[in-house]
This record gives structure tokens, C-alpha cells and sequence, in this order.
């Protein structure tokens, strides 16, 4: 496999996981990185050892053939758009878009020129997530009937030093959050049906708790406390909730409930965790797979986690070299974009509303089909 010129769009902090974590995979050469501030741009270029060039100058850039697309949600979608206007694949962290219609406008610009389109998030490729849908397509814990998924805290205004986005339209904690955890349920379960949802926010500003302005509050004008159900076409019935208005819970991030067993599941936000399965007799911690996106390897405040942030990007330029559907793929994530989308209608109107999209189970990622993405050593 050839090595793909990679440029990023967007220097803010995520910038820094995917300059660190893209050496490691086969065909991803990471080479300059561009943003409307080019003071930013320059020191992450100087502190990767990448190039630095104005947003104009990387787009019209012969050498580049794959663009990350890392601004905020509510550039996404003219940003994918200029990626592709330029002849080069794009990449996009999530959400991929804010509407349905901009995800469809994508879809047609794509397929008008012959592009590829992929999009965060990619964690539901880390082993222990691949390590369940494994045991669910085998029959493991029997047929899904039912699951909870929650996504529950106090927002990120605390350690944030410019948090305003978060709380406008646009952010919240579905469209934050939840393409983490709707993306895994959708490769775990398929595509969702219908979806009802109940939706507020109960405060109406926000305190900034760090940096220079500290002590400002901002706004709420987007809902921050979501509880939503999600009937999926399998059947499956699934209880989303996600609040930023949460002072504690024990809620698990996920959890599933077959006919014969139940699976509890680590945080799709990560890579790896512990994976459980109970019974009536007993629960048991399963031993984790030999799986390379399973492995620790990043310092985090919890303790060292599982992080190979980019898989989702060198499963696609794979796929380009081999002619096959690429998992983080253009009709998952506008289904997650309908679906999210959806919750947020449902809660202004108190209906139940039917998603129009669908789409194909990704393909799972076996631990040799991971290990074939990861360069040698």
C-alpha cells in the first residue's frame, strides 16, 4: 500500500491525537496542517514536524491526496464540501454534519466526483467493542431484545476555556456525545427504526470554571437533557440518556440484554475497557481479546487507555487501495446524523419520528484485519 499525503484542517487540541496517532498505521504520511489562526497551525506543525499552510494553500496542494477536516460542527459541512471541490478525499471528525440535508448534499458531491467521504468516530473499531459484536453475531448472548446507553455528567464549562459552542445549536450532548455511543449501537444492532425522545435544558446559562474567563457564564440555547428511545429494525429496543445536567449517577455507559444473557460494554468514547457477560448464574469479565486496538497505549487522567484515533482513516485509504467499502463509512455516519437529528425533533414536538435513511452494518474488524492497518513495529 502506497503512503496517502495527509493535511488536516483545524490546529485545535484533537489536532494533536491525530498527528501523534497516524504514524502508526500503514498509507497515512501526515504532512501539513492548516487553520484560520496560523499562529496555531504553526505550533502544531513545529511540534510534529509537519508543514504549516493557510487553509487556501492546502486544499489547492498537489501533494495532498486526504484532508482531516477538524474545525468546529458548524463549519463541517462547508469545509467537507471545500475538501472535496479540491479533488481530495475528506475525513471528518464528528458530528459529520448538523442536518440531514447537508449530510445528503455531501453524499451527491462525493459521488459526483468520485471521492471518498469518512468520518469519526472510529472507536467502535477498538478491540473491545469488536470483541462484542464478535459474541453478539454469534449467538452469545442470544438475540438483542433491549439495552440502556448513557452519556450522563455536568457539561465541560469546569475545564473548558471557551465552552460557548457546546450550549449553542449544534452542540448539546447528543450531537457531542452521541455519535459515540449511536455509532456503536448501530454496528452492534444495525440501523435504527424510529426514535421518541424528551428534551430541555434545565439551566439556563453556564459558569466557565478555567482560563482567562473564568467566571463568565454563557448561554444555554440548545437542550442539555435528552432521554430517548431508539427502535431499531433487528427489533432491539434501546434507552438513550444523555444529560450534560448530571451531578452523579451509576449508570453504565452500555448495556445489552439478550434473550440468553446480558453484555455490559466500556465506554464508546474509548477503545478498549472491560467487557462483561452475565447470566442467572453468574457475571463474568471476559478475557479480552488479542486485539491490536485493544492494547493500552496513551496516558489519560483515568490511567493508560486504548487510543488508535486515525484507524478510521487508514481503514479508508485501505479500502481505496483495495476496492471495498470502508467501515467509518458516508452511510453510517449520515444514519447516526438522522438519528441524533431525529431525537432532537422528537423532543421539540413530544412525537415519536421515523428515520428516512438506513444503512449497512460496517464490516467487523477482526484483530488481523486491525493488525494489517498498523505499520510493522
Amino acid at each position: 500500500m502506497k503512503d496517502y499525503a495527509i493535511g488536516i484542517i483545524g490546529a485545535g487540541n484533537i489536532s494533536s491525537a491525530y498527528l501523534k496517532l497516524g504514524p502508526l498505521f500503514r498509507g497515512l504520511k501526515m504532512t501539513a496542517i492548516a487553520d484560520i489562526k496560523p499562529e496555531v497551525a504553526q505550533a502544531q506543525a513545529d511540534a510534529f514536524g509537519v508543514t504549516a499552510m493557510s487553509v487556501e494553500d492546502l486544499l489547492a496542494s498537489d501533494e495532498i491526496d486526504a484532508v482531516i477536516n477538524l474545525t468546529i460542527p458548524d463549519v463541517h459541512f462547508d469545509v467537507t464540501s471545500a475538501i472535496l471541490e479540491a479533488g481530495k478525499h475528506a475525513y471528518s471528525e464528528k458530528p459529520l454534519v448538523l442536518t440531514l440535508e447537508q449530510g445528503e448534499a455531501l453524499r451527491a458531491l462525493a459521488a459526483e466526483k468520485g471521492l471518498r467521504i469518512g468520518s469519526a468516530p472510529d472507536t467502535f473499531l477498538g478491540g473491545a467493542h469488536q470483541q462484542a459484536r464478535a459474541l453478539i453475531d454469534a449467538g452469545g448472548i442470544g438475540d438483542v431484545v433491549a439495552g440502556t446507553a448513557h452519556i450522563m455528567g455536568r457539561g465541560m464549562e469546569a475545564w473548558h476555556p471557551n465552552p460557548d459552542f457546546f450550549f449553542q445549536p449544534g452542540g448539546g450532548p447528543v450531537l457531542d456525545m452521541g455519535p459515540y455511543y449511536i455509532t456503536n449501537l448501530v454496528q452492534l444492532l444495525g440501523p435504527v427504526k424510529r426514535v421518541a425522545a424528551l428534551a430541555n435544558a434545565s439551566f439556563p446559562t453556564r459558569t466557565i470554571g478555567s482560563g482567562p474567563r473564568a467566571g463568565e457564564t454563557v448561554p444555554v440555547d440548545t437542550p442539555t437533557n435528552i432521554h430517548a428511545l431508539l427502535d431499531f429494525e433487528s427489533g432491539a429496543t434501546i434507552t438513550l440518556g444523555a444529560s450534560w445536567d448530571i451531578t452523579a449517577h451509576r449508570h453504565a455507559n452500555m448495556e445489552l440484554y439478550g434473550s440468553e444473557a446480558s453484555l455490559y460494554l466500556p465506554d464508546p468514547n474509548f477503545f478498549g475497557g472491560d467487557l462483561q457477560r452475565a447470566t442467572k448464574e453468574e457475571t463474568e469479565t471476559l478475557a479480552p481479546w488479542e486485539h491490536p486496538f485493544g492494547i493500552a497505549n496513551d496516558e489519560h487522567p483515568g490511567g493508560m487507555r486504548a487510543n488508535y484515533r486515525c484507524a478510521g482513516l487508514a481503514d479508508m485509504m485501505a479500502a481505496i487501495d483495495e476496492g471495498r467499502a470502508h467501515r467509518c463509512s458516508l452511510e453510517l455516519a449520515i444514519h447516526v446524523v438522522d438519528v441524533m437529528t431525529s431525537i432532537l425533533r422528537s423532543g421539540e414536538s413530544g412525537e415519536f419520528v421515523s428515520l428516512t435513511t438506513s444503512c449497512a452494518r460496517p464490516e467487523p474488524l477482526a484483530p488481523g484485519d486491525a493488525q494489517d492497518l498498523l505499520r510493522e513495529g
